[in-house]
């Protein structure tokens, strides 16, 4: 309830962050920086697994937060350009330097995972610091590689269509409507080459339950959407979609799926034996109910028959007109929704 209240309250920006900073999640900046580098490892691995290289690769990241991780880890690894956009300005100056020293500690991973010498790395990260010690913002710091855009919204960048080889984010997702997730994911297929990708880690359990010691992951698939409202707020939003969601919507976009880490995991499916599940959910089955994490890879196709003209049906005797383009082969919006309840 205190994030509830910091999210009516004036000035509340700034008390959440001394909230973090204190009891939350940046308590121990160091812990964070690294489960934050490793999390980009992990990314990295996937997208090489893809076929996507990151020097010389040009990518955007959908929710900055408080420090630039893995734009930084981007830009030492050799990316050409890297636009990392928040809804919010939620940067943070002693942050950013803090994570760029940090750094320091990770250059051999940046330096594996990229192919680039140690030396490279730790060079461009040396002048890194220096720069942000002295006053740089964070493009003029990577030298306009990385650019800080906030606020900003990802489901209108005015970035050339066709311009982009990744659109990632990290643990975000979970914290973002449904219906604007849909209008993201429609923007990154119209920023993304042919043939480019978007790849999103995303963490759908109850963050509750990380402050919580007396609940699990799964507990807040108990409530309503009116009673879950009461505990819902602007700083700790969750959405509750389940992992299924998330590809079903980056397919009904025109994506292919190439990976889906999702998983129900055994301790997960007892944890939600013991929880009275609200009929809100009754659409998913036993296991897309358990499951908490899924890191997955939606491919823009290289080829595709776009119709951009006006389609139409015939029902009866009537004709229904669409304005919506739809890429050949993809599914209708209804048909992976409608296929998930026949299941």
């Amino acid at each position: 309830m205190i994030q509830k209240l910091l999210g009516v309250i004036p000035a509340g920006d700034a008390l959440h962050h001394m909230l973090q900073r204190t009891a939350g999640g940046l308590r121990d900046f160091d812990r964070e920086l690294k489960s934050k580098v490793e999390d980009w490892t992990l990314m990295s691995t996937h997208l090489e697994s893809a076929g996507v290289r990151i020097a010389g690769g040009r990518f955007v990241e959908i929710g900055t937060g408080w420090y630039p991780c893995f734009p930084f880890c981007l830009y030492l690894g050799g990316a050409a350009s890297v636009e990392t956009l928040d809804l919010n300005r939620h940067l943070r100056k002693d942050l950013t330097l803090g994570c760029a020293e940090g750094l320091g500690r990770h250059v051999d991973s940046v330096a594996i995972r990229t192919l680039r010498s140690v030396e490279r790395v730790a060079d461009a990260q040396r002048s890194l610091v220096d720069a942000l010690r002295h006053g740089a913002s964070v493009n003029d710091a990577t030298r306009g590689v990385v650019r800080y855009r906030a606020p900003a919204d990802a489901a209108e960048t005015n970035i050339p269509a066709a311009s982009v080889d990744v659109v990632f984010s990290n643990s975000v997702l979970e914290h973002v409507p449904k219906e604007v997730i849909g209008r993201c994911f429609a923007e990154a297929r119209r920023i993304l080459r042919p043939g480019g990708i978007m790849f999103h880690s995303v963490n759908c359990g109850d963050h509750y339950a990380y402050f919580d010691e007396s609940i699990n992951q799964l507990n807040y698939l108990r409530y309503s959407d009116k009673e879950w409202r009461l505990w819902n707020n602007d700083f700790l939003y969750q959405n509750r979609l389940r992992a299924v969601d998330f590809t079903e919507m980056a397919a009904d976009a025109g994506f292919t799926i190439e990976l889906d880490t999702s998983r129900a995991r055994a301790a997960r499916l007892a944890e939600l034996d013991e929880i009275p599940v609200h009929p809100r959910f009754n659409g998913y089955s036993v296991e897309q109910l358990a499951i908490t994490s899924i890191d997955f890879i939606g491919r823009r196709p290289e080829t595709e028959t776009v119709i951009t003209h006006s389609m139409q049906r015939r029902v009866g005797d009537d004709a229904c007109t669409t304005e919506r383009p739809l890429y050949l082969g993809q599914e209708t919006p209804e048909s992976a929704a409608s296929r998930r309840r026949r299941a």
